[in-house]
C-alpha cells in the first residue's frame, strides 16, 4: 500500500482521535443511527480524554454520513478540533470504534483501504464490448468499443457456395476480437487496472484474451459467468480477493528469502520490534509487513516529535536527546516513520500452513539496503 496519503496526519502533533466507521448497513432508520453512532463515538472520545472540540468535530463528520450510500465505511482522524483525514473504506470494519491516541491508529487501513485491486470488466460479444471499472469503492463506465456490425452470424446450411460467407463471419469476429483487445490494452494503460475481467461467450473472451498484448496476459481472468447471471458480482470478488492474496503471498515469499543471510552475513529483510526500530531510524524500510493480529503489533515503544525518534526504551530517546517522549503502539510508530521515508506498508495474513513463516511476532520489513 502507498502511504503517501498519510502525510497530513503526521505534520502536526497528537494526539490524535481516530474512528472507524462501517456504512454498509442501509435501511429506513439509517440516518437515525448514523446519529446514534455520532453520539456514541464522540463519547467513547470524551471518556479517553479527547477534547470537546475534537469530539465534536468527529461527530459532526459522521453525522453528515446519514444520507451517505458508501458501500463500505470511512476512517475519521482528527486533532485540534478538526477533521483532517477522511478516506473511504474499501472493506467495512467489524464494528465501530474510536481512539486517542499519540499517533493516528493507521494500521487498520491496510486491510480495510488497502490492497483493493482496480479491474476492467470487459462485458464481450460479437459487435464489441463495454467496459466497466469497478473498485471497492463501486464502479463507474469505462468506456467501449464497437466493431464491424456485418456479417456476424453464421448460416446453418454446409453448401458450398456458403463457404465465402461463412469465411467473412470468421474474419469479421477475427477483426472485432482484435479491435475489443486493442481498446481493452489502452484502457487498462489509461486507468492502470490491476485485473481485466473478461465476460461473455467462451469463444469471444478466448478470442480476446489471445489478442491481448503478452504483457497483459496475467492480468486477465475469465469470468465463467455471463452477463446478466447473478453470480457475475461473485465472479469479480472472488478474483479481486484472489489478486490481493496471491499478491500478499509473492511478497511474503520475497521477505523470506530476503532474511535469510547472503555470503557475507547481510539479509535483505528484518524482523521483531528491536530491529525494526533500528531500521526505521536508519531509514532502511522499503515495505513493512504486517500481521493484523500479531502480537508485536501493539507492543508499547516510545516516541518523540520526530519519526526519527522512536526507541524500544524511554531512556534510549534521552540517549538520543529527545526530552519529550509517548509512549505508543510499535505498529503505528513505524507506520509514522515509512510515511516519512516513503516506504509502503502491507497487511499479510499467512496461510495456516504458513504460519511459522511468517514476520517473528508480525512485524518484518524489506530493507532498502542490507
Amino acid at each position: 500500500m502507498d502511504l503517501a496519503f498519510l502525510h497530513p496526519l503526521y505534520e502536526r502533533p497528537g494526539p490524535w482521535a481516530s474512528v472507524y466507521v462501517d456504512t454498509s448497513r442501509h435501511t429506513e432508520d439509517t440516518p437515525h443511527e448514523r446519529e446514534l453512532t455520532a453520539r456514541a463515538m464522540a463519547r467513547d472520545l470524551a471518556e479517553q480524554g479527547a477534547d470537546e472540540a475534537t469530539c465534536r468535530a468527529v461527530q459532526s463528520a459522521i453525522e453528515d454520513l446519514r444520507h451517505s450510500s458508501e458501500p463500505h465505511g470511512r476512517a475519521l482522524f482528527a486533532r485540534g478540533g478538526e477533521v483532517v483525514l477522511d478516506p473511504p473504506l474499501a472493506r467495512a470494519p467489524q464494528r465501530d470504534w474510536a481512539e486517542w491516541a499519540p499517533l493516528p491508529r493507521a494500521t487498520p487501513l491496510l486491510e480495510l483501504a488497502g490492497e483493493d485491486p482496480v479491474c476492467i470488466v470487459a462485458y464481450v460479444d460479437r459487435k464489441g464490448a463495454d467496459f466497466e471499472l469497478r473498485s471497492g469503492l463501486g464502479s463507474e463506465d469505462a468506456g467501449g468499443v464497437t466493431g464491424r456490425q456485418w456479417p456476424l452470424h453464421r448460416t446453418s446450411t454446409v453448401d458450398w457456395s456458403e463457404r465465402h460467407f461463412q469465411l467473412r463471419v470468421e474474419n469479421t469476429w477475427e477483426h472485432n476480437a482484435a479491435e475489443i483487445a486493442d481498446a481493452l490494452a489502452v484502457c487498462q494503460e489509461e486507468t492502470r487496472a490491476d485485473l481485466l475481467i473478461l465476460v461473455g461467450d467462451d469463444r469471444e473472451r478466448r478470442s480476446v484474451h489471445e489478442r491481448l498484448p503478452q504483457r497483459l496476459h496475467g492480468l486477465v481472468v475469465e469470468a465463467p459467468h455471463g452477463t446478466g447471471s447473478r453470480l457475475l458480482d461473485d465472479d469479480v470478488e472472488k478474483a479481486r480477493a484472489e489478486h490481493v492474496r496471491l499478491r500478499a503471498a509473492a511478497e511474503l515469499d520475497r521477505f523470506l528469502a530476503a532474511r535469510t543471510p547472503d555470503a557475507e552475513g547481510h539479509a535483505g529483510a528484518v524482523e521483531g520490534v528491536p530491529a525494526l526500530v533500528e531500521a526505521a531510524r536508519e531509514h532502511r524500510i522499503d515495505e513493512l509487513l504486517i500481521r493484523p493480529d500479531g502480537p508485536d503489533a501493539h507492543r508499547e515503544v516510545w516516541i518523540g516529535e520526530d519519526p526519527d525518534q522512536l526507541a524500544v526504551r524511554r531512556t534510549e530517546l534521552k540517549a538520543l536527546g529527545e526530552q519529550h517522549s509517548w509512549a505508543a503502539r510499535a505498529d503505528d510508530a513505524l507506520i509514522r516513520s515509512a510515511v516519512a521515508t516513503d516506504a509502503s506498508a502491507l497487511s499479510v495474513t499467512p496461510a495456516p500452513a504458513r504460519e511459522r513463516e511468517a514476520p517473528v511476532g508480525g512485524l518484518g520489513a524489506l530493507l532498502r539496503w542490507a
